[in-house]
């Protein structure tokens, strides 16, 4: 059943207000006030909020009109219009009434140089592009020709195609994706299949480069491998080897062309190559700097031996990087490669993250009892809010082994970061340097997660100073033991 608000909303949009019908229609787009999400409706209404403006601008100023229905100029109500049109689903609202306007707005939008451009150009590079809407896209074609439209659908596909490539190669929130659809619209039909079955099937040197000039990623990445002699040491391939057994030069620039065009498909092997080719002193190429941003790249996009050899070239550096604390970001990537199975990460992250010992052999194990105990009855025992966010540092502590400096000065809230803790209480204490502990076990991060939501609602300054602090924490660890102690010995 429409809600209130929505029935006053409804009421006023149909007498015209062209704030009501906007406010509808994102209602009928979002499901506010509970209403049905309805694409097709939304279109519908801001149709009708569009011609209302146009008409009173047309009332108004013919020629300011004129620019307004040509993008020329926005007015701020023209432009609201137009951002929620842009976040219309178009292809959910095809067969609707309102489509034919959608269908022209977005096109105006995309061909104009205003923020929501960006937005038209992904939704009709994915609808007119997409293999997964062919009969969508066959449905459009019929609807084109019914149009006596002087463009037919091909036509479009190809606009759309170069919207594509444009959100592709700059910087939106629709660049991801509009590189996976890219992907997705790589060549794979029956040739290219069989071109690749050619090549796993009987090594067919020719097959595997026409598969890589047909546009085919693995295609590329295997040729770019196999110039390079990455992958095989003595390839049969030898006229492209020098009398040492060393690729040649010629032969390093033919890979560095392949790689690099698997690089831009996306492949993380590929820029791993490419961070390799550019160390070989027999590369003309050679560029020790852009090695290091392949191996980057290639680290970025989850490769594991890159991602180790960006920690251990951080963690030598360390003394030069300039970070909030020192080993910080080495530890990141030499935990990521070590969840990868890299065997030479566990070593290297011994060094550079604390491995804590279990924490029933801590000095606060007992008191850290005590204060899960006392938290789990809180009702019975009414505490107060500074001795609740006492008891949470005092099982934080105890489960990475804090001295007592840092169970009453670390920043609960900062402490978590993905692979580690990072203790830092140079804020109140300079001369001690700061921690990173490794995270192990799903219990030390159940006690950082509880703690973490108890600081992030409390006031910042309700536990006070270091010396308040330390009376606090004499009284509430007194309390525990006398307590929780007491009931302990006599069971």
């Amino acid at each position: 059943m429409a809600s209130r608000e929505f029935l006053k909303i409804l009421q006023s949009a149909r007498l015209g207000d062209v704030s009501a019908q906007q406010n509808l229609a994102s209602a009928y787009l979002t499901g506010a006030f509970k209403t049905p999400i309805q694409p097709a409706n939304s279109l519908i209404w801001l149709e009708k909020s569009y011609l209302s403006i146009t008409n009173q601008v047309a009332n108004n100023s013919s020629a300011e009109a004129t620019k307004l229905l040509g993008l020329d100029a926005l007015s701020p109500e023209m432009l609201g219009i137009l951002k929620q049109i842009s976040l219309v689903p178009l292809g959910l609202t095809f067969n609707s009434p309102a489509f034919s306007f959608g269908w022209e707005s977005f096109w105006k939008l995309a061909k104009a140089d205003i923020d929501v451009s960006n937005a038209a150009q992904w939704q009709l590079a994915e609808l007119l592009l997409d293999p997964s809407k062919k009969v969508l896209q066959g449905e459009l074609a019929e609807w084109l020709l019914k149009q006596e439209s002087d463009l037919d659908i091909s036509a479009l596909q190809k606009t759309a195609k170069e919207f594509l490539l444009q959100l592709a190669e700059s910087e939106t929130p629709f660049t991801n994706l509009a590189k996976e659809l890219l992907i997705k619209l790589q060549p794979k039909d029956e040739a290219l299949s069989s071109l690749w079955s050619a090549w796993l099937s009987e090594k067919n040197e020719g097959a595997l480069v026409q598969a890589a000039e047909l546009g085919m990623t693995i295609a590329k990445l295997t040729l770019g491998l196999r110039l390079a002699q990455l992958n095989e040491v003595g390839s049969d391939t030898k006229d492209s080897i020098g009398v040492s057994g060393v690729k040649s030069n010629a032969s390093l620039k033919k890979a560095a062309y392949w790689l690099g065009l698997a690089a831009k498909d996306g492949d993380r092997d590929a820029w791993f190559a490419l961070g390799e080719i550019y160390r070989r002193p027999q590369f003309s190429g050679y560029n020790a700097s852009e090695s290091d941003r392949c191996f980057d790249r290639a680290a970025d996009l989850g490769h594991p031996v890159a991602q180790f050899r960006r920690g251990a070239n951080l963690w030598r550096k360390r003394e030069k990087v300039e970070e909030r604390v020192r080993g910080l970001q080495a530890s990141y990537w030499i935990w990521q490669a070590h969840q990868q199975g890299v065997p030479e990460a566990k070593e290297l992250l011994s060094k550079v993250l604390e491995n804590v010992a279990s924490p029933k052999n801590n000095d606060w194990f007992e008191l850290a009892t005590y204060a899960e105990k006392a938290l789990n009855h809180h009702a019975e025992h009414q505490l107060d809010e500074e001795w609740i966010l006492l008891c949470h540092r005092l099982i934080v502590a105890n489960q990475f082994n804090l001295s007592k400096a840092e169970l009453l000065l670390c920043e609960v809230g900062q402490l978590q970061h993905e692979h580690c803790v990072v203790v830092d209480i140079r804020h109140e204490l300079p001369k001690i340097l700061p921690r990173l502990i490794q995270i192990d076990t799903t219990q030390q991060r159940r006690s950082l997660l509880a703690a973490g939501k108890v600081f992030a609602s409390s006031d910042a300054d309700l536990e006070g100073n270091l010396r308040q602090r330390r009376y606090r924490f004499d009284r509430v660890t007194e309390w525990l033991a006398s307590t929780f102690g007491q009931n302990q010995v006599v069971a």
